[in-house]
């Protein structure tokens, strides 16, 4: 009787159900980089869309001049072409250099439960007072 249970092929139940905790183990592994894969995916596209955000607000500020900016007060605002919202806040602080301002502009978002942002500083060159009256002499 011990010879034909030694040549009898195939698993016992414990090498089965080992094989399968392994198995198991490997999917669950996969399926969890893969989940964090597509979180950072859509957090770097959000990062993407709070940039060009950031680079349409400069933009707008060169355009329009930083001198004009200032005067119309349009500081911040909310974009909500894409998905979550974005509020946009931009910041000036004259640099007590002829007509030099330095410049802030601030994105914020939610997703989720978390809030993240994104904030340049740049230095603009507004009208220059000095010039105006070297140019009136």
């Amino acid at each position: 009787m011990g010879r034909a249970r030694r040549n009898r092929k195939g698993f016992n139940l414990v090498e089965t159900v080992v094989a399968s905790v392994i198995l198991s183990g490997a999917v669950v592994t996969v399926a969890a980089i893969s989940t964090r894969s597509l979180s950072n995916t859509r957090l770097n596209r959000q990062y993407e869309t709070a940039a060009s955000i950031v680079e349409r607000q400069l933009r707008l500020i060169d355009v329009a001049g930083i001198d004009t900016f200032i005067e119309t007060d349009q500081t911040e605002g909310e974009y909500l072409e894409f998905e979550p919202g974005y509020h946009w806040q931009v910041e000036t602080q004259y640099e007590e250099l002829d007509s030099l301002y330095l410049v802030t502009v601030t994105v914020t978002w939610v997703e989720g439960k978390r809030a993240h942002s994104i904030s340049v500083d740049t230095r603009l060159d507004g009208v220059s007072l000095y010039a105006e009256v070297e140019g009136g002499q």
